[in-house]
């Protein structure tokens, strides 16, 4: 390999879930989406990035038990990364706009970690 040559991209087990890159999208659209509130705006970013990296760490887990539990924990970071915006939105720290896209992108998030929740 030369030093202009990149090296083979790696995979992980996480880049085959659509779980995965759905949390890897609401973790980009939070971090785009403009909160005045900044206790709201710490919370949605720390919310979605822990649902991303719970759904990350659960697709290394080897048993259905603990795929189950760390999924189960990722679909609740969602859940609060969705509340935090709804209430900035309600506060009128963020546009309507905004929380429309990130609450659809929140539900097709939701939707797809509570198939891996057994």
């Amino acid at each position: 390999m030369s030093p202009s040559t990149p090296p083979a991209q790696s995979s992980f087990p996480h880049h085959k879930l659509v779980a995965y890159q759905l949390a890897l999208s609401l973790v980009k659209l939070v971090a785009d989406t403009r909160i005045a509130d900044a206790h709201l705006r710490q919370q949605a970013r720390k919310s979605a990035a822990s649902a991303a990296l719970n759904t990350a760490e659960g697709a290394a887990r080897q048993t259905l038990a603990d795929k189950s539990r760390v999924y189960a924990i990722a679909l609740a970071e969602c859940c609060e990364c969705c509340a935090a915006i709804e209430i900035a939105a309600a506060l009128g720290a963020c546009s309507p706009v905004d929380e429309q896209a990130v609450r659809t992108l929140g539900l097709r998030l939701k939707n797809v970690l509570s198939r891996l929740v057994r």
